[in-house]
């Protein structure tokens, strides 16, 4: 008995090491991102909106920048940045011209999905009065993943 955990431990230390070797994933969230801006659609179209929600470049760097930033300062969790920054900050320091408002969605584990942000924002009258206003008619959404925290950001703009 004894002799055969010796020979199987070169093994798992083989195995070990080539594991170790590969470079760790980058989870890409687009689907998730884009799966919000759907949503955030048709919560519009639910109260009346007839407008298209166009995905904004500028927006969505925005919503990254707080993205990053929520996730890696614990102490926040919602729309002002560690550095004391607003969305209008973030969203003006992006390029966007206009007037913006955030949502914030976390998650207390690895992953989160469109119906766990959409709960958490759906059923908040200051979130809900934001996703189905119609004058948002531009949007930016990032999310990123810890082990044990996930952040959603949208990012909602009027053009100027």
């Amino acid at each position: 008995m004894a002799r055969r955990g010796i020979r199987a431990l070169p093994v798992v230390a083989v195995v070990g090491a080539a594991v170790a070797g590969i470079p760790a994933a980058n989870a890409d969230n687009k689907r998730l991102n884009d799966g919000v801006v759907a949503n955030v659609y048709t919560v519009q179209h639910q109260a009346g909106c007839t407008n298209d929600m166009k995905i904004n470049p500028q927006l969505q760097r925005a919503a990254e920048w707080h993205t990053d930033d929520v996730l890696n300062n614990r102490a926040l969790d919602g729309d002002i940045g560690s550095d004391g920054s607003t969305p209008q900050d973030r969203a003006n320091a992006a390029g966007f011209k206009g007037t913006v408002a955030e949502t914030v969605a976390i998650n207390p584990a690895l992953a989160i999905s469109g119906v766990e942000i959409m709960n958490q924002w759906y059923y908040r009258p200051d979130y809900m009065a934001i996703m189905s206003n119609c004058a948002n008619s531009r949007m930016g959404v990032w999310s990123v993943n810890s082990l044990d925290r996930s952040v959603v950001v949208a990012v909602y703009g009027q053009p100027a």
